[in-house]
C-alpha cells in the first residue's frame, strides 16, 4: 500500500452554483457518470455532496439514501458521505447523514473561518458524531482545516478510542480563506503533528492545488482532488470535468512511482466494511 496513492475525488461540494459552473455535477444521473468516469481515470473513493431539484445543496435523508445505492450499484468506489453539507445545515440534519449507510463520512475536528461563513463544529458535535460513525460502522476521514484542528483530533482518539476499522486517515484542506495555507511548509507541519501511524491525503483549494499535490505526494501522502475544490485546471482555462482532475493526479502519481490504489486496495487500507 505504501508504493500506492489513494486518489479522492469531490466532485460537487456546497459553494459552487450549477449557473455559474455548469460542468459540475448536481443530478443523481450527472454524478453518477462523473463517479464513472473518475473511477477509470484513477480514483477510488468519492467524497459526496447531494443537490435538489433545484441544484442547490441539500441533506434530504431520502437524496442521500438514493445516491449512495446509486453509487454502490454504479461503481466499486467507496462512498464517502459529507458531514460538512453546507455552512447553513443544522447539526441535526448533519448527524442524519449516516443513516444513508455510506461506506465512510467526513469528520471536521473543529470550527474554522471559511471565506465570509464559519463552519461550525463545536466539541459537543464532533463527539456525538464520532460516537454514532463507531456504532453504525462508517470510517471517518478527519478533515483538517488548520494546525489546532489536529490537537482537537488527539483529544478526540483520547478519550474516544480508534475509529470503526482501527485505522486513522485524514484529510489536510488547505488554502481556504480562514484555514492553513496551501504550502509545502505548511503541510510539513501538519504532519509532523499528526497521531502515530496516522495516514493522510492533502486537498489544495483553489490556485493552491497543484502545490498542495505535489507536496504532498513529494511527503508520502495521498490527494484529494475535484471541482469541489478546484474549479480552474490552469491560468485562464476552467475545468471541464472531474475526470481531467483525477487524471492528473494519476499520472502525478505514476510519475512519482506511486501509482493509484485500486477501490478494493482502498478497502482494505482505511478499513471499510463491505456492505
Amino acid at each position: 500500500m505504501r508504493a500506492t496513492t489513494l486518489i479522492t475525488v469531490a466532485p460537487t461540494g456546497a459553494e459552487s452554483a450549477k449557473a455559474d459552473v455548469p460542468a459540475l455535477p448536481v443530478t443523481l444521473e450527472e454524478l453518477v457518470q462523473t463517479a464513472r468516469e473518475c473511477e477509470a481515470a484513477g480514483a477510488a473513493v468519492v467524497h459526496v455532496h447531494v443537490r435538489d431539484g433545484d441544484a442547490r445543496p441539500t441533506l434530504d435523508p431520502v437524496r442521500l439514501r438514493d445516491t449512495v445505492q446509486a453509487l454502490r450499484e454504479a461503481t466499486g468506489l467507496i462512498v464517502q458521505l459529507s458531514t460538512g453539507g453546507a455552512v447553513t445545515d443544522s447539526y441535526e440534519d448533519r448527524l442524519r447523514v449516516l443513516e444513508a449507510g455510506p461506506d465512510g463520512c467526513s469528520l471536521t475536528c473543529g470550527t474554522v473561518n471559511f471565506g465570509d461563513e464559519v463552519f461550525m463544529n463545536p466539541w459537543p458535535f464532533m463527539v456525538e458524531l464520532y460516537r454514532r460513525t463507531q456504532e453504525l460502522e462508517v470510517v471517518p476521514e478527519f478533515e483538517l482545516f488548520d494546525l489546532g484542528h489536529i490537537a482537537a483530533l488527539h483529544r478526540l482518539l483520547d478519550k474516544h478510542g480508534a475509529p470503526y476499522g482501527g485505522h486513522v486517515h485524514c484529510d489536510l484542506v488547505m488554502g481556504v480563506p480562514g484555514g492553513m495555507p496551501g504550502d509545502a511548509r505548511t503541510l510539513v507541519a501538519a504532519v509532523d503533528a499528526l497521531p502515530a501511524g496516522a495516514t493522510w491525503s492533502a486537498t489544495g483549494v483553489g490556485r493552491t492545488s497543484l502545490p498542495v499535490m505535489y507536496a504532498a505526494l513529494a511527503a508520502g501522502g495521498h490527494l484529494r482532488v475535484g471541482m469541489e475544490d478546484t474549479l480552474t485546471y490552469a491560468k485562464g482555462r476552467p475545468v471541464t470535468a472531474n475526470a481531467e482532475l483525477v487524471d492528473r493526479a494519476a499520472t502525478l502519481a505514476d510519475l512519482a512511482q506511486r501509482p493509484p490504489m485500486t477501490a478494493p486496495q482502498a478497502r482494505e487500507f482505511l478499513g471499510v466494511k463491505e456492505r
